[in-house]
């Protein structure tokens, strides 16, 4: 592409597609007048549909491999020439036949130009722009969807079949002029590769019959045996191609070649049968409910192009904001299905039935285009190198798959061949909006669907309780009962995004706090311990107090404390408290100059930040094993408790100048204070945060008075009771709370 103008060939390559995307409809326009000119009847519109249906698939399935053999440039030109030529024939057709054969011939090239406008979408962008490119051709194609389409079903009425027949062709012969000129001629190198598992010319060979068996099936009967044995003849084709693939892996061994990952493709084939499935539902049934009401055919193309304007609305949408595949089906296919549900509910009028199937098709279309848009991104991004075009060939292969199903639901080849059957009618527009609500159910949040589907029904419910069955079969009030349902699906998928924000927040909060503050392991040494750690704002984690317990070569330390401050300087206070206890309790024999070292480290962090006023209060316990006492060393800490048959009480321990304020780092180190910890009786460790939580009054937490009322000495059983009573104490708190209980373990 060296010297072309990336945004004009952007350009060219949305013309293209647009092409692709338009001829289906500019057809729906032009062939009831062309089979009326031959006098062909339901035999020969038959053919039409089934050739029209394999040429698209025969070609994309070939295309695919010619872009990958000769590059998209190469091919995108030789199928914009087979459109116009194809075009060509059937415009200047003298018999159905050679109409009909010119007809395939430009679905063919069409089919053609789209595989080589998605396969270039990879080469030309990087993965992460993908989803902005497609959203902006998607709302260009959608531009030339609506004013192509009116103008064609107007010149058709004007001037015959063969002026509208003849747009996409002659538009196709100008945009090859352009991309002789803008595109490179060079040929690609052929690659020795091994080509990646895509699908091999079995599955092809399979897709085939059963394309023709299932158009053929609601034609001629699905016991007809000739549909009977195209479909028997595509599941061979299949297991076929299965059986040989299998082997020629097993005879040619070597490394796997990376393929389209299973995720991503299944996403997009299932989003892309969805929209051919509902696009052909849609265009079977809404022309007939608008002709049924007097509305004029002209009309009748100015309202479906509301599908357009809901498909720009999309590509803008997913141009502007990134939406991930699971919102767009949580938000999209419920729109979708709430709009084809409220087709059985037009008005008679000929005008309010047009302006509302208007707006039912701009709803559909926007529902349907914005959940393709996410997965068709993730899909091209994850194309895989060897055979990308190839790959690509499955979305629209999808597509069209979808369209052919559609046309097995009883009644929608009736409708298609313009008969006025309101059974069909109906169970046409059931069946789209049943497969739309299952779809989400399985792309999205089944839960927006199903609230939905709920409040949808409800509404209808007491609007038939409350006004009676005549108001609440107007249209005006079926809408109003599908608002509803959509109001609650929207509200419902907020807060399941809002509650999935709060998990990843806990997730967040519970990471960061076993980062910061280990564990108290239920034993140490000689030692049961339990600790507790609550912050005084939700969803930090970590506070300024803090706690660790470590088994080192001269006995069990703990240390607890409480940092000056709060928000993130205290958090990182900590987290180098503890890193340098951490690091020290192994290395530093004495106790002492285990926490004249913290008030050096504290000391240092409190020089490197100008902030002279930095500080923590600590006390640092050490249990060596066979002894039943514990030494304490306490930097201005609360004094610990001792709970015990006898009650609960403080344990006097001199208490020294916090961290931090240099008082350890010169002279002796401070010698630790023994305390007995006598067996059936425990130590409790707590910052102020317990002591000073306040009641609705402002009150205390009367600490020793409710130790004495819990009477355990089991570590777990209390703090258990302590974070309870405290809970029951206190509305809210107000401060950090950091606890660690201890006893000496039993022998044995």
């Amino acid at each position: 592409m060296t010297g072309t103008p990336r945004r004009a060939v952007r350009l060219l390559l949305m013309a293209a597609a647009s092409l692709s995307v338009l001829l289906p409809l500019l057809r729906g326009a032009t062939t009831a007048g062309a089979l009326a000119e031959f006098g062909a009847g339901r035999g020969t519109a038959v053919a039409a549909q089934l050739g029209s249906a394999l040429a698209l698939l025969t070609a994309l399935l070939v295309a695919g491999r010619a872009v990958d053999a000769r590059g998209w440039p190469r091919v995108l030109r030789w199928a914009l020439g087979v459109m116009a030529a194809g075009g060509a024939v059937a415009v200047t057709a003298g018999h159905s036949w050679t109409y009909l054969a010119g007809r395939a011939v430009a679905d063919a090239g069409s089919a053609g130009v789209l595989i080589a406008a998605l396969a270039s979408v990879p080469l030309l962008n990087l993965p992460g722009r993908i989803t902005r490119v497609v959203g902006g051709a998607v709302a260009g194609v959608a531009v030339v969807l609506v004013l192509g389409a009116n103008v064609a079903v107007r010149i058709d009425t004007a001037a015959g079949w063969r002026l509208g027949e003849a747009v996409v062709p002659a538009a196709a012969a100008l945009l090859l002029l352009v991309a002789l000129r803008l595109l490179p001629r060079d040929r690609l190198p052929r690659s020795t590769a091994r080509s990646g598992p895509v699908g091999g010319p079995g599955v092809a060979a399979a897709v085939l019959p059963a394309v023709a068996g299932l158009e053929l099936g609601p034609l001629r009967g699905w016991s007809d045996p000739v549909v009977g044995g195209l479909l028997v003849a595509a599941a061979a084709l299949l297991a076929a191609g299965r059986v040989r693939a299998v082997r020629r892996a097993r005879s040619r061994p070597g490394p796997a070649v990376p393929g389209v990952p299973a995720r991503a493709a299944a996403g997009a084939l299932v989003a892309g049968a969805t929209l051919g499935f509902t696009q052909l539902g849609l265009t079977a049934a809404v022309p007939v409910l608008l002709l049924q009401r007097g509305v004029p055919a002209t009309h009748v193309t100015l309202s479906m192009s509301g599908y357009g304007l809901g498909m720009l609305a999309a590509g803008l949408t997913a141009r502007h904001w990134r939406l991930t595949p699971l919102t767009s089906s949580s938000l999209g296919l419920p729109l979708a299905a709430v709009g084809l549900a409220s087709l059985h509910f037009l008005p008679d009028g000929a005008g309010q039935a047009a302006l509302v199937a208007g707006a039912v098709a701009v709803l559909v279309g926007f529902g349907l285009v914005i959940t393709q848009i996410p997965y068709l991104a993730g899909f091209l991004a994850a194309l895989p190198r060897q055979r990308r075009a190839a790959a690509s060939a499955l979305y629209p292969v999808a597509i069209l798959l979808g369209g052919v199903l559609a046309q097995t639901v009883p009644g929608s080849s009736a409708l298609l061949t313009g008969t006025d059957d309101p059974d069909a009618l109906s169970t046409v527009l059931w069946v789209a909006c049943g497969a739309v609500a299952l779809v989400a159910m399985v792309l999205g949040r089944p839960v927006v669907s199903l609230t939905v589907a709920a409040a949808a029904g409800l509404q209808h419910l007491l609007l038939v309780a409350l006004a009676g069955e005549r108001v609440a079969d107007r249209p005006g009030a079926a809408v109003a009962a599908l608002a509803v349902g959509a109001a609650a699906g929207l509200v419902a998928w907020s807060r399941r995004q809002q509650s999935e924000r709060l998990a990843r927040v806990r997730a967040s909060e519970i990471a960061l706090q076993q980062a910061v503050l280990h564990p108290i392991p239920a034993r140490l040494g000689e030692l049961r311990l339990t600790g507790h750690y609550q912050p005084a704002t939700a969803g930090t984690g970590v506070g300024g107090d803090f706690f660790e317990a470590v088994r080192t070569p001269h006995g069990t330390r703990l240390l607890i404390g409480d940092v000056r401050g709060k928000g993130l300087q205290a958090v990182q206070t900590v987290t180098e408290l503890l890193g340098c206890f951490r690091s020290q309790a192994h290395e530093t024999a004495d106790l002492g100059e285990l926490a004249a070292r913290l008030d050096r480290q504290l000391a240092r962090l409190a020089a490197a930040r100008g902030d002279e006023e930095l500080f923590a209060t600590a006390l640092l316990l050490q249990h060596r094993d066979g002894v039943d006492q514990v030494e304490v060393v306490n930097c201005g800490h609360l004094a610990p408790l001792r709970v015990g048959p006898d009650g609960a009480g403080a344990v006097p321990v001199p208490a020294l100048l916090p961290l931090g304020l240099g008082a350890l780092g010169h002279g002796p180190a401070p010698a630790p204070t023994p305390l007995a910890l006598p067996g059936g009786s425990a130590l409790l460790l707590h910052t102020d945060g317990l002591s000073e939580a306040r009641n609705s009054s402002g009150e205390f937490y009367p600490l020793d008075e409710r130790l004495s009322v819990l009477g355990a000495a089991d570590p777990g059983r209390l703090i258990a009771g302590l974070v309870s009573d405290v809970r029951d104490w206190t509305h809210q708190l107000s401060d950090d709370i950091a606890l660690i209980a201890l006893t000496r373990a039993r022998a044995g």
